[in-house]
């Protein structure tokens, strides 16, 4: 492949670097990421997997801006409000970045079409706002053995880890089960601290950017925790469970199952 000189420009910064080169930039060039979310973790994620040159991105989300996303969600705008999270994200994405191609995916995630969204895609990210859907993606990823990058806010903390099918934990090996409805307050009913899912999703989006260029250690196998208050951060170990129910010895999920 060779770079245009408008691309030699926008991606100096990273073809300086001798863990990137032309050659990782190459690499996410070609790179195809699928994004669960658009609201607050997915906001930064594509911003700066797009700002990076990733090359098709395609983000998966069936609700609209809301006045009330837009403290966090910085990939829409007032103008923006009512419309599709996944047009507006697209519209945002790509005025910033022509090289990369958006896919905007207006559907509710499922266990009858995520297999189907996720199978052209090199890895994906989570960033849904709820358990149902974190244990749907963590599932389907671990089955169809894609990379996954997953992150969750509260309040005023964070966490993200990462998940690579047969070579370490996955999410079930750290919560085998999602709590029954009503026993955790939701997002909306305690609020959140708007830069949260910025720090969070940033973080995330580096983990993307190494993985595909090779560059560094992964987050696999540990847990990273973020507390805004304290502005500190701490690793905890997340040991592979052998019994786990999808990525143990003998697993006993093999097929999706619909938590929502």
């Amino acid at each position: 492949m060779k770079f245009t000189e408008d691309q030699l420009q926008r991606y100096s910064r990273h073809i300086i670097l001798p863990e990137v080169g032309e050659l990782g930039q190459i690499k996410l060039l070609k790179a195809r990421v699928f994004i669960v979310g658009a609201g607050g973790l997915g906001s930064p994620v594509g911003y700066y997997l797009t700002a990076a040159g990733v090359g098709t991105i395609a983000i998966v989300d069936n609700d609209e801006v809301d006045l009330s996303n837009l403290q966090r969600q910085i990939a829409h705008n007032t103008g923006t409000v009512g419309k599709p999270k996944v047009e507006s994200a697209k519209s945002t994405f790509e005025s910033l970045n022509p090289d990369v191609h958006i896919v905007p995916v207006k559907e509710r995630l499922t266990k009858h079409n995520i297999l189907n969204l996720i199978k052209n895609y090199d890895l994906v990210v989570d960033c849904s706002d709820n358990y149902a859907t974190r244990f749907l993606v963590n599932d389907a990823c671990v089955i169809s053995k894609k990379p996954l990058i997953t992150g969750a806010i509260f309040k005023f903390e964070g966490q993200l880890t990462v998940v690579m099918p047969g070579e370490g934990p996955c999410y079930r090996c750290l919560f085998e089960e999602p709590p029954p409805p009503g026993v955790l307050p939701s997002p909306q009913g305690v609020g959140l601290l708007g830069v949260i899912p910025g720090v969070i999703g940033t973080l995330q989006a580096a983990e993307v950017l190494k993985l595909i260029v090779g560059a560094g250690e992964l987050l696999k196998g540990e847990l990273l925790i973020y507390n805004a208050l304290k502005t500190s951060f701490r690793k905890v170990k997340i040991p592979r469970n052998p019994a786990c129910a999808v990525c143990g010895e003998n697993p006993t999920i093999t097929e999706l199952i619909d938590y929502s």
